[in-house]
């Protein structure tokens, strides 16, 4: 086996390296080295082309092979699926798809359908990890001064917290001083610059460093000058978070040729630099002489950003300040022994913690009240989504987009989502709301459940609506719901719903309840009619271009009781899958 693998490899290598250079130009952010492993498994155990892909081999590898031998099923759950997406769109859009393979339609739609069933066989195997990870710990889990966990309740009952668009965000990104700090550095070491193994920089490297970035050198207390400058590598570990620092050998580091163009132009850019830097707030607590005692205060910048979170986003610092002197004193047993330490070291354990976060852009404090920024805002949500606690953020309605509302609104309760859409609209004229709202509809053909989110709200609007519903006569996924509602509203020009528009709103239907679960599924099909009823409805409906059609006329043939619709909707399945190849 391990020589039929090596010949695999061997065979894969070529293709796997184009398949790197084009994700590069056409689908960055993919993790290409994703994709080895399930080309690999599919030249082995599904293919003897690794250029000929059939739809049953996609389940047959991610399925059968990939839970037996994927290293980190973290990682696979998260990017495999894209990845592989990625991979048969290049070896199709290169001529590389071999004859007798599926069509990449055919596949791409196989891929969505065993996506879930993927990503649940990947948690199962990081929930095994986890228990075995258990089993083998003895103590107990003891938590940190920084942990969001002990207040996930609190943070759940949280208001919703409205967030800034991205455009007020990267403004404020491109002020923080922090961001320009570790760029100066970067810009200082400049290209293949040698570094040392005890301490990085020279005494003479170091003073340049900090001459550079404005920072004052120490004063002399007979310890190495590298072990009395935290501030300047914590600045140049954030370099190195943010890219602009990147090592060029075994021993040399040099600036990445982007550092020099820092504050990006561009609003997304500045805000991926940002959220690279986005740990860097554990840099923010106090640093001491005694490793212990640094280490019984570790945690104490997230400790502060929960705790003000928690406040709505703004706490006095007296308060904070007793707070966690007593919140270091009960998570480690030296911890009023550091507090004490760092008191004297800095004034107030916290001055470290204030001073990097406002560097970074996310707190500021006035007249004795600390305050999270728009941009503290931002990054104390993404630091809770990162411990596995769900905050109801939201965009703020002044910023909401179209997309936005419809993307919320369909998870939310209906009075709710209704609130939402009224905030929404009073900043609104009515009839450009009711075009901004389908053109967002219109954007993913797949989305049934915001297409039908846009639908309703616009239906809302009444006449005012009618431009906006002519429009999108011309968009083939809103159609039907524009001709439906043109025929509602008496509007005599306009063209009157056919059959398949009405197939297309029942295919929409059942796509969302098919999400829902096999009880909603099967009873939004008897909602339908009756068995005969939907008989007659499988054997015309598969002519319907709808996105979701095949795996619809599966469910049906697994999920009704019938044996009739079952053979009714085999039929329908085998009708499509012929006409669309």
């Amino acid at each position: 086996m391990t020589d039929r693998i090596e010949a695999a490899a061997a065979e894969l290598r070529p293709l796997l390296q184009d398949f790197i250079l084009w994700v590069r130009e056409n689908a960055p952010g993919t993790d290409s080295n994703l994709v080895g492993p399930v080309a690999l498994w599919h030249r082995l155990t599904a293919s003897d082309d690794v250029s000929r892909w059939k739809r049953a081999d996609l389940r047959k590898v991610l399925l059968e092979r990939m839970p037996q031998v994927v290293e980190d099923p973290d990682a696979a759950a998260d990017g495999m699926v894209p990845a592989l997406r990625a991979y048969l769109t290049f070896l199709s859009e290169t001529g590389r798809l071999a004859k007798g393979s599926s069509s990449l339609r055919d596949l791409l739609s196989e891929l969505d359908r065993l996506e879930d069933d993927f990503v649940d066989a990947m948690e199962d195997l990081v929930a095994e990890q986890d228990d075995e990870d258990y089993d083998e710990e003895d103590e107990e889990e003891i938590e940190g001064l920084g942990d969001f966990e002990p207040f996930a309740d609190e943070l759940a009952e949280l208001p919703t917290i409205r967030l800034r668009p991205d455009a007020e965000l990267a403004e404020a990104v491109r002020k923080a001083p922090l961001i320009g700090k570790a760029r100066d550095l970067a810009l200082w070491v400049g290209s293949e610059r040698r570094v040392g193994e005890t301490s990085l920089l020279t005494d003479a490297e170091i003073a340049e460093a900090m001459a550079a970035l404005g920072l004052p050198l120490p004063q002399d207390d007979g310890r190495p000058l590298s072990d009395r400058v935290p501030a300047l590598w914590n600045i140049w570990n954030l370099a190195i978070d943010l890219d602009f620092l990147q090592p060029e050998g075994e021993d040399t580091v040099g600036a990445d040729p982007d550092a020099a163009d820092w504050p990006f132009e561009d609003d997304d850019d500045a805000l991926d630099v940002w959220m690279a830097g986005l740990h860097s707030v554990d840099y923010g607590d106090p640093e001491l002489d005694d490793e212990d005692a640094t280490i019984a205060l570790s945690g104490l910048t997230r400790a502060l950003l929960v705790r003000v979170l928690l406040a709505s986003g703004s706490r006095p610092l007296p308060e904070l300040r007793a707070e966690l002197t007593e919140a270091a004193a009960e998570y480690d047993e030296r911890g009023a022994e550091a507090w004490a330490a760092a008191t004297a070291k800095y004034g107030d354990p916290l001055n470290p913690v204030l001073d990097w976060l406002a560097g970074y852009g996310m707190t500021e404090v006035e007249h004795d009240q600390v305050r999270l920024t728009p941009l503290g805002m931002e990054g104390v949500v993404h630091l809770a989504d990162d411990a596995d606690i769900e905050l109801d953020a939201r965009p703020a309605i002044d910023a909401m987009t179209a997309f936005d509302l419809l993307s919320f609104s369909a998870e939310l309760p209906e009075e709710e989502a209704d609130a939402e859409f009224a905030a929404w609209m009073e900043l609104r004229e009515p009839a450009k709301a009711a075009g901004e709202l389908l053109e967002a509809a219109a954007e993913d053909d797949a989305d049934a459940l915001i297409r039908v989110q846009a639908a309703s709200m616009v239906g809302s609007l009444g006449e005012v609506a009618v431009p906006a519903w002519r429009d999108a006569l011309g968009e083939p996924s809103l159609h039907p719901y524009a001709a439906t509602h043109l025929a509602q509203l008496g509007v005599d020009d306009a063209p009157p719903p056919t059959q398949a528009d009405t197939h297309w709103l029942i295919l929409d239907m059942l796509t969302i309840s098919a999400g829902l679960g096999r009880p909603e599924f099967v009873s939004s099909l008897d909602d339908i009619g009756t068995a005969s009823s939907l008989v007659g409805l499988l054997d015309v409906i598969w002519k319907v271009p709808h996105p979701h059609l095949e795996e619809l006329l599966e469910a049906i043939e697994q999920a009704h009781p019938d044996k009739q619709v079952g053979k009714a909707a085999k039929r329908a399945l085998f009708k499509a899958r012929s006409a669309h190849n």
